[in-house]
């Protein structure tokens, strides 16, 4: 396994990081430990999950699945940077969502009580809230830093200007503020490299890519698209929408002789502002198969063809659309 810094901070991660929503709907609870288990063993200690994981308002199904897990000991705990989110619904009531000081302080003993653990590794907004301050926010978390409950900071969909505000706020307040932003980002979704990359670069901010494969689409889907969720319509449908290229990007992949998904990871691990792409796999087999994205090198030709194949928005801003 490949450890990188997370962000500009010195803790240790590993470069593919473990997503763990499919705990609970997709797999079980026998499954999901399972995955853990061989996760660990292949040297992945970088464990990513949500309070609303799970889909049951207020329950908090795969933070208690992780629980459970490490209550197994085994040193499992002690090895894994488990991150976790706040902003989403958690009950019925106004001030079970979002990120009013009330609800991250509530959420966050809600989660460490779930994830039965004194401390959240990487506690990350998971989603940006404009309608609250950041005087508030960074007063919220600063208050779990300094009780042990929380070690780090991150934010998840923020866009460039809205990291920019934080950081600036919690520069004010001589506090670390974000150190990670986890995003939408794989070839066929390259949005945020116009100001969301940058502005983390700038920041020391981790980029921690969701959805690395496109839910599927990067996965060699033309080959199997009866399969699972390629089935589905929306999928069928997003498959006709992209077909030329992935007709090209399934035959360039198969030149190099590799899959289509290694292929997608090693894309996201080239971009030195990446920290690690979310791997959200159902099944071990999904798991071990993921490893082999570390070993890929794509040469300046690879790189070149595969932008040419799924083009981004040109660049970084303002260069991207203006002189």
């Amino acid at each position: 396994m490949q450890y990188t810094s997370l962000g500009r901070t010195g803790l240790q991660v590993s470069r593919l990081c473990l997503g763990t929503m499919n705990f609970g709907p997709q797999t079980s609870e026998a499954d999901s430990f399972a995955v853990m288990d061989q996760a660990l063993e292949q040297g992945i200690n970088f464990f990513d999950t949500a309070n609303v994981y799970g889909w049951k308002t207020g329950e908090g199904v795969t933070e208690q699945i992780i629980g459970r897990w490490f209550a197994q000991g085994g040193g499992r705990r002690e090895k894994v940077v488990i991150a976790t989110k706040v902003y989403g619904k958690m009950g019925e009531w106004p001030n079970q969502q979002h990120l009013s000081a009330y609800h991250i302080r509530r959420a966050c003993e809600e989660s460490l009580r779930r994830l039965q653990t004194d401390h959240i590794d990487l506690y990350q907004m998971h989603h940006i809230d404009r309608r609250t301050p950041w005087e508030e926010i960074w007063q919220a978390m600063e208050q779990l830093v300094r009780e042990g409950k929380v070690i780090y900071v991150g934010s998840s969909n923020f866009a460039g200007w809205d990291i920019a505000t934080a950081q600036g706020a919690a520069a004010a307040r001589h506090f670390m503020g974000l150190v990670s932003e986890q995003s939408l980002y794989n070839l066929n979704a390259r949005m945020i490299e116009l100001e969301v990359i940058p502005a983390s670069r700038h920041y020391g901010v981790g980029i921690i890519p969701w959805s690395p494969l496109a839910s599927g689409l990067l996965g060699g889907v033309l080959r199997k698209a009866t399969e699972g969720r390629r089935a589905e319509p929306r999928q069928q449908e997003a498959i006709e929408k992209h077909r030329p290229q992935l007709e090209a990007y399934e035959a360039f992949c198969q030149e190099m002789g590799e899959q289509p998904a290694d292929v997608a990871l090693a894309w996201l691990l080239h971009n030195p502002v990446v920290t690690a792409p979310i791997i959200g796999p159902r099944t071990l087999e999904q798991l071990t198969g993921s490893l082999r994205a570390l070993e890929i090198h794509l040469s300046d030709e690879a790189m070149h063809k595969l932008d040419q194949i799924w083009p981004g928005p040109g660049g970084e801003a303002p260069n991207a659309y203006a002189w």
